[in-house]
């Protein structure tokens, strides 16, 4: 024996500091849970703080597919105040009195970036514009325009409105609102574009993230008490929170992890990543439906 331990297999759902980039709190997470393969589902601004789920090993296979899912957030928006990253990391630059902006108008500003909608996402961001990082490019001064792209607001509520001013002097409103949305969606794009409809601008200010699809901020711990105690969601336990369960005889589960496409029981059929299990209720493999039969997206067992 070499006392090597073998590094823990599964999920572990940070609450994330601000002023941490994701990748930031994946290299912290290498250091404590002693191993290189570690991996983010959706990264998370600096300035905001939440859930961020990470996997470890084996896991990491999973991140992919958790990334898709559905997220929920608690922010606060100013109004009055537009900013470079349409957020309160960035320079400000512009000032609008918005006093005057009534509680009727934001709400119905807030009606419009509900449902499905066409986002921009913000220039200072991660996305890629023909493989160049738009926040690099927006750094070097180009001028470039981001397509707009499909996300689902499936709630967004404002909780409170409170008249504030800012350190130049400007009567600003600050919005105290939660988000539910599809994965994607820039909540401050959401800020951004509910300023410029209410003719003030706006920029996010604070922005927490409780959900990311079934993790939700009371599981989720600081990366001060994971370096006290790792805590890891097992994985079967992790696909279990997150995909619907397909529990298979032996003879199905040899035959699946010989790599034989099983057919797929209708229930599953149009259902996305379905997780496998068999009679000893071992996690086999993700897989989704394809003409009736199960193709493998991931293979654990």
């Amino acid at each position: 024996m070499n006392g090597k331990q073998t590094p823990p297999d599964g999920l572990v759902i940070v609450d994330k500091p601000s002023g941490f980039t994701s990748h930031d709190v994946v290299a912290k997470m290498r250091g404590i849970a002693k191993t290189r393969r570690v991996g983010h589902a959706g990264t998370l601004d600096p300035m905001a703080t939440g859930v961020l789920v990470l996997g470890i090993e084996r896991a990491t296979k999973l991140l992919g597919h958790l990334a898709l899912t559905e997220k929920e957030y608690l922010g606060t928006v100013r109004l009055g105040q537009t900013t470079l990253t349409d957020d309160a990391e960035g320079e400000i630059t512009g000032s609008t009195d918005a006093s005057k902006v009534t509680r009727d108008a934001i709400d119905a500003g807030v009606a419009k970036l509900s449902g499905d909608i066409m986002q921009v996402p913000s220039k200072v961001s991660a996305i890629k514009i023909n493989g160049v990082r738009s926040y690099k490019r927006a750094r070097d001064g180009e001028d470039f325009e981001i397509p707009a792209r499909p996300v689902t607001v499936s709630s967004f509520s404002v909780y409170d409105v409170r008249d504030a001013v800012a350190e130049d002097g400007t009567p600003v409103l600050d919005l105290v609102v939660s988000v539910v949305c599809s994965s994607g969606t820039y909540i401050r794009a959401l800020a951004r574009d509910l300023g410029a409809d209410l003719g003030v601008g706006g920029h996010l200010t604070a922005l927490r993230r409780t959900r990311v699809g079934p993790y939700k901020l009371d599981s989720a711990k600081t990366l001060d008490q994971l370096q006290q105690e790792l805590g890891v969601m097992p994985i079967a336990e992790a696909a279990t929170a997150a995909f619907p369960r397909w529990n298979v005889d032996a003879k199905r589960a040899q035959l699946l992890t010989n790599g034989v496409r099983l057919e797929m029981p209708d229930a599953y059929v149009g259902a996305g990543a379905v997780a496998v299990f068999d009679p000893e209720g071992r996690f086999l493999a993700l897989v989704e439906e394809q003409k009736g039969k199960a193709k493998s997206l991931a293979v654990f067992g």
